[in-house]
This record gives structure tokens, C-alpha cells and sequence, in this order.
């Protein structure tokens, strides 16, 4: 059963714009090192990133407390080696929320146009 649900749209021009403002400081307050990585080794960083901020916005929406129920650095962004499937690592007061409340998590992402999209479904039971 379908027990949270969370969508959020982010403009990569506006990561970009904080990349350039804040730049290691808003890296070091928003994102894990591992998603830090991730997007320094993509030729469009700041599309990485802005896919990365959205999952963890569709996160704090499924959980039905925004994203200041937890430190955004709690949650990271990450792809199956293998298959490149998204899935969100969760550390912390993020992980106690979560697990709380669901099962299983699971994450989709996409990024067109300047935009990127991140949609999180928690599901509960079978």
C-alpha cells in the first residue's frame, strides 16, 4: 500500500545560479559526498545536483514534513552500478522517518529542458 507520496521540479539554471554564488558551501550544506562525486564527474554537474535537490524535496513531500525534517545531507542520491536504477540512501533522522512509516522507498528521476523532476513513493506492506 501506497503510503507517502512526494514530486518536486527543480530549475537547473537555479543550482547553477547557487553554484556560482555559495559555491562549496552550498555544496557542503545540501548534498553527501557521494553525490558531491557523482555530479564532478558529469559534464552537466549542476543537472546531477539539481536532480539530487529534487529527490530530496519529493522525499520531505512523501514524508509529509518538507524537507526540514531532516538534514538534506542525510539523504543522497544514488544509482544500481549496474543498472543506473535511482534509490535514495538515507542516514540519520531522514532513515528513522522513513522506515517509520514504510517498507520500501522507491525513487524516479528525470531531468529535460533545464528541468529536473524527482518523484518518491513510499509503500507500506506487500
Amino acid at each position: 500500500m501506497i503510503c507517502g507520496l512526494g514530486v518536486d521540479l527543480v530549475q537547473v539554471e537555479r543550482v547553477e545560479r547557487l553554484l556560482r554564488n555559495y559555491g562549496e558551501r552550498f555544496l557542503r550544506r545540501i548534498f553527501s559526498e557521494e553525490e558531491i562525486a557523482y555530479a564532478r564527474s558529469k559534464s552537466r554537474e549542476a543537472e546531477a545536483l539539481a536532480a539530487s535537490f529534487a529527490a530530496k524535496e519529493a522525499l520531505g513531500k512523501a514524508l509529509g514534513t518538507g524537507i526540514s525534517g531532516f538534514s538534506p545531507r542525510e539523504v543522497a542520491l544514488v544509482r544500481d552500478p549496474r543498472s543506473g536504477q535511482p534509490g535514495l540512501f538515507l542516514r540519520g533522522r531522514a532513515r528513522e522517518m522513513v522506515f517509520s512509516r514504510a517498507d520500501r522507498l522507491w525513487v524516479s528521476i528525470t531531468h529535460e529542458a533545464g528541468l529536473a523532476l524527482a518523484v518518491v513513493v513510499l509503500e507500506k506492506g506487500g
